[in-house]
């Protein structure tokens, strides 16, 4: 056997390991997220898996750990995967996943960069203003779907190529649909980022403020998001086109439980869609969202 062919070996394996991380921290974190990935194809489904990974643990710098270094860790991990993307190569198992989708699908440092800076922002900022609100929203979740669209669209014919910017209508649908899952977990966790961590997201909101007139401002918002977020779908690759539809499905059935609580339950516990009920409806949209393609 080759040298050649030995090397190529001791890649893909390594390949392989470092997929299988980001592969058990989706399974490990998240429900719904998983959920909607498991409609895709196995090389989308593991790009997808290596964009959560990498945002996952980011975001368990700044939240689990938190500690007086947690500033280093996290520009350490910006750092190494600007590195990697460029290099293609990591120690760090899901910074590797990561940086082989990037590489193969386009994922840029205009998407990278303004995440780290969201992460970051929650090491410093509080309570937040209008304006950094928008640019905090954008960083942390909005990015993510842009992510994710630079995934999905490489199931197009013919797929995107990785220096080939997203479509616009894409873009915005993409945008949308992450900064609806980051303000549903805003008000879902009010009073927990605001007891545990000190943090105010909402521009002008605290627990104490939530009363219905908020509520129905806030659900407002929100559902804005989902509904320019589902105008994007018909122009989304087949399979993806079934994952995104099941996640929005998904969406419009927390907020209704959302708008049928009372504040002060909102505040009391994590109001969520319980997972027998969630196979139902996103299995339920995937099949309309493939029949209707």
């Amino acid at each position: 056997m080759s040298d050649d062919v030995l090397v190529a070996r001791d890649v893909a394996q390594y390949d392989e390991t470092a997929q299988r991380a980001a592969s058990l921290v989706i399974r490990r974190y998240s429900t719904s997220f998983g959920l909607g990935s498991r409609l895709l194809g196995r090389t989308t489904r593991r790009r997808i898996e290596a964009v959560y990974a990498l945002v996952r643990v980011a975001d368990e710098i700044v939240d689990t750990y938190g500690g007086d270094g947690a500033g280093r860790v996290l520009e350490a991990m910006r750092s190494e995967t600007h590195a990697a993307t460029s290099r293609g190569w990591s120690a760090d198992l899901v910074v590797h996943a990561f940086a082989r989708t990037a590489q193969a699908t386009g994922i840029g440092a205009d998407l990278v960069d303004p995440f780290f800076d969201s992460m970051a922002a929650d090491l410093s900022v509080d309570v937040h203003t209008q304006e950094s609100y928008e640019r905090y929203v954008y960083g942390s979740a909005e990015v993510v779907g842009l992510m994710c669209l630079r995934v999905f669209l490489q199931d197009a014919e013919p797929p995107l190529g990785p220096d080939a910017p997203s479509p616009p209508d894409l873009v915005v649908g993409a945008r949308a649909l992450g900064a609806a899952f980051q303000k549903i977990n805003f008000l879902r966790d009010l009073r927990a980022d605001h007891v545990e961590r000190g943090r105010s997201y909402f521009p002008g909101v605290r627990p104490d403020d939530l009363d219905d007139a908020c509520m129905v401002r806030l659900l407002a918002e929100i559902r804005a998001d989902v509904d320019q977020a589902r105008t994007a779908l018909p122009g989304l690759p087949r399979r993806p086109r079934a994952a995104v539809a099941a996640t929005i499905a998904l969406y419009d059935r927390l907020l209704r439980r959302l708008a049928d609580t009372p504040p002060a339950q909102v505040l009391e516990r994590r109001v969520r869609v319980p997972d027998g009920e969630k196979i139902v409806v996103a299995g339920a949209a995937a099949l309309r969202a493939l029949r209707e393609g």
